[in-house]
Formats: structure tokens, sequence, C-alpha cells
């Protein structure tokens, strides 16, 4: 079970680097890719199925019980960064469509806080 633990971890850690490399790759167009919102969401889903295991099994990366407060955060950066990421991909499509740069930065923002959140706190 740890070996399914770890392989998840790898994709949810891949799935958010694919959604910052998406941000850094096009800062200059300011296009949400389609790319960044499959990574946002996929890291959602495994960020959630880790939860899941963490609580059901004995697979867990720390002793003790996680820690409920950061993970909230982390859900709720989360969702917002996959509903920014699925508009702006939205927007991409539209024919004569102006990027939102706002939009796009927050993505890739929220991204990368996400991450020192899970690094730092």
């Amino acid at each position: 079970m740890e070996t399914l633990y770890e392989l998840i971890v790898v994709l949810h850690l891949v799935s958010w680097a694919i959604v910052i490399g998406g941000w850094l790759t096009h800062m200059r167009t300011r296009v949400v890719v389609p790319g960044m919102f499959h990574g946002a969401a996929s890291a959602l889903l495994t960020g959630i199925v880790l939860l899941g295991l963490w609580e059901s099994t004995d697979a867990r990366p720390y002793d003790g019980d996680p820690n409920h407060v950061k993970l909230g955060v982390k859900l709720v950066i989360a969702l917002v960064v996959t509903v920014l990421a699925f508009v702006g991909q939205k927007q991409a499509k539209q024919a004569g469509a102006q990027p939102s740069a706002g939009l796009f930065h927050a993505v890739g923002a929220l991204a990368l806080v996400n991450v020192f959140i899970a690094v730092l706190w």
C-alpha cells in the first residue's frame, strides 16, 4: 500500500508541475492551455485520493493524524485553480477572445502558493 501511496504522490507532484510549467512557458501569450486545466484537475483528484488513503490505511507518510486545516486550505486553493483554469481554457477557445492576464496569472500563482503551503507549512 505504501508503494501505491508513493506513486500517487508522484502523480500529484507531476500534475502541479504541469500547471506551473504551463504558466511559465505561456507567460508571454498569457493563454491558459488545456494542459493547465488537466494538470489542475488531476492534482485535485490525486490530492483527494491521497487524503483518503492516509485516513483509511496504515500507509501514512508521517506519524499522527494529517493537518486538516492545512489540507482544507490546499483543497480550496486547488478548487479555485481548477475552476480558473477551466474558465481560462474556455476563454482561449473562443474566437477573438482576449486572454485575461489576471486570470492566467492567478492560475499559476495560486498553484505555486499551493506548492509552498505543502512544503513550508
